[in-house]
């Protein structure tokens, strides 16, 4: 058997347990914890106090589940101990500022060489599909981590993400996309590691586009960014793991120090060919500008996505014990991280950040539009 904590609800969410449960809530390495009968709140208010104030904080149940052996390359997930789907938001999620929350310089973008618009997700599900690799294919991929869109499955199409499902970004239902990617396992006990947060740039680039050139995203437009084949040391700048405190890109998953956040990013490539929504490879119909602007091959800039994905880490020496789903090799963790991207904009709220924040060269921090909204 094992005994192990899984992650239950986010802050503030209610939650549901089997009789009587001990439950923690806390931030990934500050707990209290109490035992819950039925039901319960993930909140300062149910657990009595605060453990790290000012930070996302989240609750886990502990429960013992047969434990599996790890036979193979790929590392084996122990599905008893995959956790529950998160609470999503059912409603569009915008405001218009006051004119008192405008005299306050963090509500008001700024001009910046580069613009940009941050966008944060929660985590949603895990699921062994992949809409854009394996459509229609329930379980015929690895395990994946699903940020955004709750009902993003297998059977998701364009229109089903524009169209339903709710969502775990800040402005709820504006931004149905469907975010995925490998799912951190820990190979010890096969458990599934939930992020801690996470945060989507939008942004201009760096590599020569031209402000005023950026488009809004055309609706059904998906696309994968890294090598989830890749069997040695990462050497693109564009797949990333590393430790929040410093350090740099690794080629390999890094034993950050305890207390540290562990960050698996991905930029996605910003240059459109500007016929098809998707590719064989679900790559080629896309490119990454040259440092001149997009090239001629693919000439329609849209926003850079650069996908940040934190995971708290309270054991030294993680990276000997953490791998990623769709690691198929034997050696160090982390080779083959990657990330998928299915569009679930609403037009017109895609269109108001492009505008607002990358034609116009501002900053827009979290939540801004550049127009006078905020989502919250």
């Amino acid at each position: 058997m094992v005994t192990a904590w899984v992650r239950l609800a986010m802050e503030n969410d209610s939650f549901v347990v089997a009789g009587s449960q001990a439950v923690r809530f806390g931030d990934g390495l500050n707990w209290v914890a109490k035992t819950a009968t039925t039901t319960g709140t993930c909140s300062v208010g149910y657990f009595g106090s605060d453990p790290r104030a000012g930070k996302v904080k989240f609750c886990e149940v502990q429960v013992s589940v047969p434990a599996v052996a790890q036979t193979g390359k790929a590392p084996v997930v122990n599905t008893a101990l995959i956790p529950k789907p998160s609470n999503a938001y059912s409603t569009p999620r915008v405001r218009t500022l006051s004119a008192a929350e405008l005299a306050y310089l963090v509500n008001q973008p700024s001009p910046s060489t580069i613009g940009s618009f941050r966008e944060p997700c929660n985590y949603s599900h895990m699921a062994f599909d992949d809409p854009i690799v394996y459509p229609g294919q329930p379980g015929a991929g690895h395990l994946h981590t699903f940020l955004g869109n709750d009902q993003a499955n297998a059977s998701s199409t364009a229109d089903s993400l524009m169209g339903s499902g709710n969502s775990t970004c800040t402005g709820g239902t504006l931004n149905r996309t469907s975010y995925w990617m490998p799912t951190l396992i820990d190979i010890r006990t096969g458990q599934p590691v939930v992020p801690s947060e996470s945060v989507f740039y939008y942004k201009l680039g760096y590599l020569g586009v031209k402000a005023g050139s950026v488009r809004s995203f055309p609706k059904g437009l998906r696309m994968i960014a890294g090598d989830p084949g890749n069997t040695s040391p990462i050497k693109s700048g564009n797949a990333g793991l590393e430790c929040v405190s410093g350090g740099g890109h690794q080629p390999a998953m890094p034993s950050c120090p305890v207390g540290d956040d562990l960050n698996l990013s991905v930029i996605f490539p910003q240059c459109w060919d500007g016929v098809n929504l998707d590719s064989p490879d679900h790559q080629s119909h896309m490119a990454y500008a040259t440092g001149k602007g997009c090239p001629s091959t693919h000439p329609v800039p849209l926003p850079e996505i650069a996908l940040n994905v934190h995971y708290k880490i309270s054991e030294p020496n993680s990276g000997a014990f953490l791998k990623l789903s769709s690691d198929n090799y034997s050696g160090p963790g982390g080779y083959s991280m990657h990330a998928d991207w299915f569009n679930g904009w609403d037009s017109s709220t895609n269109d108001a950040f492009v505008k607002g924040c990358i034609n116009g060269n501002m900053d827009c921090h979290a939540y801004l539009l550049g127009d006078g909204r905020i989502l919250y």
